[in-house]
């Protein structure tokens, strides 16, 4: 939990009404943009007097967005105090239904604040998702003091990214820059509307790039981290370099108080460019899918495995028929360059999949038991959803197996209760010490055993005596957990 401190979107409410996207989403053609992504003149940015010229360049382009969200009637619990309802109509007037029912009740309506950022002449607007998720009345405010009705083009949860669009023309847009580029140390400007007092500037640095494990709720994270001052208001807004260049859309705060504590972050203009596009071209976000689990390399992985260093993303586990099984890529494979871009970890992984158009054929590189390989891989579209299988405590035969661990075998029972797919072979864990190496490492109560050591396993009686005289106290470990494999290293050296 980052020491008690809490992650905070800049929206000033929220709402439970989901908005589809598909309804109000018509099909356009590829919009045109303002674009500029030659390299930023960093020694310009030492002494300089003042920013003025450049919010004259962004102020225009940044805008207010109100949302109403309309007094709705639900239906409430029956009374607690039984009999009939006179008491809370006594206090709360007759919002409340008659009889031990319950009833219904009308909800105040509800206003909320966030800000926008013009990025086509046409009326596009980009901002947060969680700014307009539950709007019923979304007004836009111009920075000249013009206000026009919005409609939301698209949203994405995901990435929290929303496009809304007003009826108007030949507006002044934000140029584009190139996310990709900026460094740790380049100035930049935060430009939105908190606690609605009017368009507020501040100034700060880039202070990180590649944030993620925010906790924010969405799938996709590499966040821009600026020191830049932002609140409440800005969700939405504009983060710009130093020539005003569109680098950002200031989503969230870290905050103990929930109010600006120096870290900021913004969803990069390259990630929020690609929903942007994609939400106006399609109506949704199009994603890449080739269909691995993944997890970064450690320490201990890179030894077991014989790797180089320790870049790269460890494939667990290989969707049956996916692109990735059709290309030949198997469980134990590390990806160390996707379409001749190196892989830094998985979630860079995820991000650089994602963002590549379904139907490319791209070039992947791995290291396959030492030995270097290229495969190619034409990606799908990612589905919609994807089922998770869960873990329930299920007793079985007990074995010496590891430490603290007890397995048992895999029988149609299990397979039910846990729900567990056929092609999955192994031993189920059905307890584990919480004092040892085993569970610290990750392993729980209903994880399925596939390897040890790389050797297969096929019941409980094979894990015990594959763990009965090992060469040493390192074992490694495949385990299916949660719907899909990944890898443990578990260090028993330690305990002695």
């Amino acid at each position: 939990m980052l020491g008690g401190a809490l992650i905070v979107a800049l929206s000033s409410l929220a709402w439970g009404r989901f908005i589809k996207a598909e309804d109000s989403a018509p099909k356009f053609q590829r919009i045109a943009l303002t674009e500029n992504d030659t390299p930023l003149k960093r020694e310009s940015a030492r002494g300089v007097p003042s920013f003025a010229p450049v919010v004259k360049q962004v102020a225009p382009c940044v805008v207010k967005v109100e949302i109403v969200t309309k007094s709705k009637v639900v239906p409430v619990p029956e009374s607690p105090f039984g009999g009939s309802d006179d008491f809370l109509r006594r206090f709360f007037g007759d919002q409340f239904g008659s009889g031990n029912g319950g009833g219904t009740m009308r909800t105040p309506k509800e206003h909320g604040l966030g800000s926008g950022v013009i990025i086509n002449k046409d009326g596009y607007i980009l901002t947060n998702n969680h700014v307009v998720q539950d709007a019923d009345v979304i007004d836009v405010t111009l920075n000249d003091g013009r206000q026009m009705k919005a409609k939301v083009i698209g949203r994405d949860p995901k990435t929290d990214i929303a496009v809304v669009k007003i009826d108007a023309h030949n507006l002044p847009v934000a140029t584009i820059g190139d996310s990709d580029k900026i460094e740790v140390g380049d100035v930049c400007l935060a430009v939105g509307n908190p606690f609605g007092i009017g368009q507020t500037v501040t100034m700060g640095i880039v202070s990180a790039k590649g944030r993620n494990n925010l906790s924010l709720g969405t799938d996709y994270e590499d966040f821009i981290q600026t020191d830049a001052a932002i609140n409440p208001g800005n969700s939405g807004g504009a983060l710009v370099d130093a020539e005003g260049r569109l680098i950002g859309i200031n989503t969230a705060i870290l905050s103990r108080s929930g109010g600006y504590q120096g870290i900021g972050f913004a969803v990069p203009i390259n990630m929020a460019r690609n929903v942007m596009e994609s939400l106006i071209e399609h109506g949704k976000v199009v994603r890449g899918f080739m269909g691995v689990s993944i997890q970064d390399v450690t320490p201990g992985l890179q030894q077991q495995f014989n790797l180089p260093n320790d870049r790269g993303a460890l494939v667990g586990d290989v969707t049956p028929r996916s692109p990735a099984d059709k290309a030949g890529l198997k469980s134990g494979d590390v990806i160390v360059d996707f379409n001749r871009k190196p892989v830094v970890d998985s979630h860079q992984l995820q991000l650089q999949v994602a963002e590549t158009p379904p139907g490319t054929t791209v070039p992947v590189q791995i290291i396959r038991n030492g030995h270097e390989k290229s495969v190619e891989v034409k990606l799908k579209e990612l589905p919609g959803s994807e089922e998770m299988a869960g873990a329930n405590d299920q007793n079985s035969n007990a074995s010496d197996a590891l430490n603290g661990v007890t397995v048992g075998d895999l029988d149609s029972q299990v397979r039910n209760e846990l729900k567990i797919p056929e092609n999955i072979k192994g031993a189920v864990v059905t307890d584990v010490d919480q004092n040892s190496p085993a569970y610290e490492q990750g392993l729980r109560q209903g994880d399925v055993i596939e390897e040890i050591n790389r050797s297969p396993v096929n019941s409980a009686d094979d894990a015990v005596k594959l763990t009965e005289h090992p060469k040493d106290k390192v074992i490694l470990l495949k385990i299916w957990s949660h719907g899909a494999s990944h890898y443990l290293v578990v260090d028993e050296s330690k305990t002695e």
